[in-house]
């Protein structure tokens, strides 16, 4: 391999695990993680075969071809992580057919069908408030404790949790407690896992989106990705929404930086990475997600969303 094309598939060789890979954010990173020359495990519990709770159509075997497509190796295994010995099952067969893992991305989350917000603790509907709990909290703890030994096996493994919201923002109380706590919890598990990786040479880190375009938000907007910015009519603030390949190139720029330790324990937004690493989302903008809702929809300035992209 000549350098130049090193430095465009600066992942040749790894191996990663996108837990929840079936859409959105976690589709993007594990199609992105590809892209650089990853083999990409990508889990979820649609299929073609059968739908989720979630109802969605996208499946896990459409990822694993838009991995493979993209330049990497994308496998597709359906998995629901809150099963113990299905998360079991899948990092022996990592560890078999590859003998190691480098990139872990906790990104199981599809809960927000449950959500009621502006509700007490004692009006919401307690099994939807524990679902939420669990499908954010106890799955990714299922995966970690089977994945990261396979991790930590070889020094600089990089372990990435993924929420909604930095740990700055989501010091606001969210509006709901089950889902306040569902999102906080992967903060604090980045937090602790930094502690336990960091003698084995590993990372942890969590990650949050800003305003995403996933394909569930632009259904929900009734538009397109081509036709997102119709959107704005509706709600002004989509001004700032990003796609969700912002966040997969945030992901594989961590995985690609050989001083991503300098990031250990840190809870990071899409923007702040492309500010530091210099990848751009689809449209060639760098939207500022974190710096618009601060300063122009909580904060006092007089500004538009394409001065934050």
């Amino acid at each position: 391999m000549t350098a130049s094309e090193s430095a465009l598939r600066p992942l040749d060789g790894k191996v990663a695990l996108v837990a929840g890979a079936t859409r959105g954010a976690g589709r993007a990173m594990a199609v992105e993680l590809g892209r650089a020359g990853a083999v990409v495990y990508a889990t979820g519990r649609t299929t073609r075969e059968r739908r989720s709770e979630v109802g969605r159509p996208e499946t896990i075997e459409e990822t694993a071809e838009l991995i493979t497509a993209a330049g990497g190796t994308g496998i597709a295994v359906p998995v629901d992580h809150l099963e113990p010995e299905q998360v079991r099952a899948l990092v022996e067969r990592i560890d078999e057919e590859h003998g190691r893992l480098d990139v872990l991305v906790n990104d199981v989350w599809g809960g927000d069908h449950l959500l009621e917000f502006d509700k007490k603790v004692w009006e919401v509907k307690l099994a939807d408030g524990l679902r939420m709990l669990r499908l954010s909290l106890d799955a990714h703890a299922i995966t970690s404790h089977f994945a990261v030994p396979l991790l930590i096996r070889r020094p600089g493994g990089l372990l990435v949790e993924i929420t909604d919201g930095t740990a700055e923002s989501n010091r606001t109380y969210r509006g709901n407690l089950f889902f306040d706590l569902a999102k906080y919890g992967p903060i604090r598990m980045a937090f602790g896992l930094a502690q336990e990786l960091k003698e084995y040479g590993g990372t942890a880190v969590c990650l949050t989106p800003g305003f995403l375009r996933s394909e569930e938000m632009l259904d929900y907007f009734g538009v397109t990705e081509a036709t997102w910015r119709d959107a704005v009519s509706k709600e002004p603030h989509f001004a700032i929404a990003e796609s969700p390949v912002f966040i997969g190139r945030a992901i594989a720029a961590l995985a690609a930086d050989a001083e991503r330790s300098r990031w250990n324990g840190r809870s990071l937004s899409s923007g702040e990475l492309a500010k530091v690493y210099g990848f751009t989302d689809v449209d060639g903008s760098r939207p500022d997600c974190d710096g618009y809702f601060r300063d122009v929809v909580f904060g006092d300035v007089s500004a538009s969303a394409e001065e934050y992209r």
